[in-house]
């Protein structure tokens, strides 16, 4: 983790310590929480933000960190459905790859909540999710401002970099961006991937595009960390802030550092806080085995819709562009700033 990283994560956490005044005394039992990375200020960030929602509602929460390897995921999977907790929360390294662990789970009768990184080929009990899809079309909505704003029209070249292909979020963003985008035939858009989610590789892919495309009007990564590399892949090249419009698609704290300095033009927040806060909301119908209805629930302010889908029940929070005119809103959770009210449990 780099320093502003580093600096982010201490940040937040000390914002989520002021708000656990709202715990529950008496717990209810442990929750595992099993991380795929702490490569990013997101994954450091849901962390604290779920040990500070579940204990809320009663729960202790246990962390494991996969430090992105499939395999030392699927080996903290075993080892906890050793333990017999109240129930998993899993982000997945590769979605795929952890079905067989998410069955095994179940078949122990622990639930299994799935968090941030959607697995649709195997049931769970929980899924907690962005809207990545409908973050993909606000991208698109954002690129085509950002062309206009440049070109006068929608027309010109983008530079898609990826997070790593085995996260279903960076696929479902793809998705969701490119399905709009397709309306515009005067747009390119050049993909790369970042394997492993890497920093590094997305600036190495920026710095060799910006060489053989030098035409290219937006860069735009599926992770802030992504872009502070991208920004300094263009510092690197002699670029000025607006040279080459940047934005991406999480927003952490560096993101929104990047659009005060203004390197980045938009970034489109995945809504941290109220993803975890409805695993809390959740967690006694989730441990109790009870139904959870469909329906519109409000999760810290934002209207979210729960449905049932083949993998079983999921919620979908909406998420929304950060520019310049509101990145300093202290609802977005890049402004480290932990929401004041405790959530409760949904009866």
């Amino acid at each position: 983790m780099t320093r502003t990283m580093k600096i982010g994560a201490m940040a937040l956490a000390g914002a989520m310590a002021i708000a656990q005044a709202g715990y529950a005394e008496d717990t209810k039992g442990t929750v595992y929480y099993l991380v795929p990375t702490l490569l990013d200020e997101f994954q450091t960030g849901s962390i604290t933000a779920l040990e500070m929602f579940l204990g809320q509602v009663g729960y202790d929460m246990e962390t494991l960190n996969a430090d992105n390897k499939t395999d030392l995921q699927q080996t903290q999977m075993n080892d906890v459905i050793a333990l017999s907790p109240d129930a998993i929360i899993l982000a997945a390294v590769d979605f795929n790859a952890l079905a067989p662990s998410v069955e095994a789970a179940r078949a122990a009768g622990i639930p299994v909540v799935i968090f941030d990184r959607q697995i649709d080929s195997v049931e769970s009990d929980f899924t907690s999710v962005a809207g990545t899809i409908e973050m993909g079309h606000i991208a698109a909505s954002e690129v085509q401002r950002l062309l206009t704003e440049r070109n006068g029209a929608v027309e010109g070249k983008v530079l898609q970099i990826l997070g790593d292909p085995g996260d279903p979020y960076t696929l479902d963003i793809q998705q969701g961006f490119e399905e709009v985008m397709a309306d515009f035939p005067d747009v390119t858009i050049i993909t790369h991937p970042a394997m492993m989610w890497e920093a590094s590789n997305a600036g190495t892919i920026a710095a060799n595009q910006i060489v053989s495309d030098p035409d290219i009007d937006i860069i735009f990564s599926h992770a802030a960390h992504l872009s502070v590399a991208v920004v300094a892949a263009l510092e690197a090249a002699g670029k000025a802030p607006g040279d080459i419009y940047v934005m991406s698609s999480n927003g952490a704290p560096v993101g929104l550092d990047l659009i005060r300095q203004g390197w980045m033009q938009s970034e489109v927040e995945q809504p941290l806080y109220a993803q975890a806060a409805a695993v809390a909301m959740f967690m006694d119908k989730v441990v109790s085995g009870e139904e959870i209805a469909d329906g519109e629930y409000d999760v810290l302010g934002l209207p979210s819709v729960v449905s049932h889908e083949a993998w079983g029940a999921t919620i979908k929070i909406p998420g929304a562009a950060i520019t310049a005119e509101n990145v300093d809103n202290p609802s977005f959770w890049g402004n480290l700033q932990a929401p004041e009210e405790p959530v409760t449990s949904v009866e």
